[in-house]
Formats: structure tokens, C-alpha cells, sequence
């Protein structure tokens, strides 16, 4: 999953980013309003987490822009400013949650697994295709009722691949969910990356869900 982070404090901007990577999100910053509703309009984001207080053009503008434009992504406000004002304007503007700073990281990304789930899933959390089974909160992957283990990124390439099953997925898409927005296009990552889950299903004799459409990606289906 890919979020953008709007926020224009370096440190925690930082400390954000590197968290969010740390569990297997894809992640984008931005450093003011302007520069945050040029990728939240140019770029396909799962999450966006939202500052207030922005240098350029502020977070309330931004989120109204997003949703007069009709963009939905899933917006969760980060901001220091704790009053029920400021909490009622955000949340009749659009935005799905509201945290104030400081916050503690693990309520952040119950908050962001919460709005993913229920955006993804209709709640149950639980993605299953065929026998491939995976459960995001517990962040396990079963296959015919056996545990199979993944690296961060192989897991994370596998969940974008069974929240979208059935459609196909361009090396594009692949690279803007699974990556950031600094991935090289020109290499072959992805394709060594299909073939690392490829050969972990292949003993349970579901390699073959994931199929290649030549010359434009691969899409997963039983």
C-alpha cells in the first residue's frame, strides 16, 4: 500500500516515513500544501496522512481541494491543534480520522490498518484468494492451511496483488503502490519480485494464480 505524507516538519516527517516503510507501506513526502496536492492529483495513494499547519497552502485547503476534485483516498489529520473546532471543520471537510500530536506510532497504524481494512475489505480484514490466505493485522500468509513466510517487500508486492484480484496490475501500478515514487522503472525489480512469490506458492501449486499479461503486467486469479 502507498501513503503520502504531508507534513513540513523534517523530523517527523522522517520518523514517519521510516516507521510506515518499516511495515511494508510504500511512502511519499511532502513538505507543504502545494506540494502535497500535486502528488495527492498526479499519483495513486492508498492513504494520505495530512498536517494542518503547512507552509504554502494549509492542510484544510488541501483536503477540501481533494475532495471538490472528487478524490477519496482515505485521509488521516495529523496536527497539534486539539480543539473540537478544528476537529469538527476537518472531519465535515472530508477527512476519514483525526489524530493529535504528540500521538503514539502504534495507535497511528491501528488507525491507518483500520481505514485500509475497511476501504479494502468491507471490514473483515481477512484477504483470501482461492487458497492463499492473508491476514494483514497479524501480517501472516497462509497457503492450503500452511504458514508461508515472506520478506517485507515480497509480502507487500503479494498484498497489492490480492487486493486487486482479478484486475490487471501495469509495472507502473505495481511500482507507485509497492515502491515510492523514487522507483527505477527502467529495472527489472518487479519481474525478479513476481518470481520470488512465484516460487514460494509454486509447493502448493499456486504459482501458476499469478499470471503475466505480455507487455503489460500480471494480474493474480484463481
Amino acid at each position: 500500500m502507498r501513503i503520502l505524507v504531508v507534513e513540513d516538519e523534517a523530523k517527523v516527517a522522517s520518523f514517519l516515513k521510516r516507521g510506515l516503510e518499516a511495515e511494508n507501506y510504500a511512502v511519499d513526502v511532502a513538505s507543504d500544501g502545494e506540494e502535497g496536492l500535486h502528488f495527492a492529483t498526479t499519483n495513486d495513494y492508498d492513504m494520505i496522512l495530512l498536517d494542518i499547519l503547512l507552509p504554502k497552502l494549509g492542510g484544510m485547503e488541501v483536503l477540501s481541494k481533494l475532495r471538490d476534485r472528487n478524490i477519496q483516498t482515505p485521509v488521516i489529520i495529523l496536527t497539534a491543534r486539539a480543539a473540537l473546532g478544528d476537529r469538527v471543520q476537518g472531519l465535515d471537510l472530508g477527512a476519514d480520522d483525526y489524530l493529535v500530536k504528540p500521538f503514539a506510532f502504534e495507535e497511528l497504524l491501528a488507525r491507518v490498518r483500520a481505514l485500509l481494512r475497511r476501504r479494502a475489505t468491507g471490514g473483515t480484514g481477512v484477504l483470501r484468494v482461492g487458497p492463499v490466505v492473508m491476514d494483514p493485522v497479524a501480517h501472516k500468509v497462509y497457503v492450503r492451511d500452511h504458514e508461508v513466510e515472506f520478506t517485507p517487500k515480497e509480502y507487500a508486492l503479494l498484498e497489492y496483488l490480492l487486493r486487486n484480484e482479478g484486475s490487471i496490475l501495469t509495472r507502473a501500478m505495481i511500482a507507485q503502490h509497492v515502491w515510492d515514487i523514487n522507483f527505477d522503472t527502467y529495472t527489472n525489480l518487479i519481474d525478479v519480485f513476481i518470481n520470488h512469490l512465484r516460487s514460494k506458492l509454486q509447493p502448493y501449486g499456486c504459482d501458476k494464480m499469478i499470471r503475466t499479461i505480455r507487455g503489460v503486467g500480471y494480474v493474480l486469479k484463481v
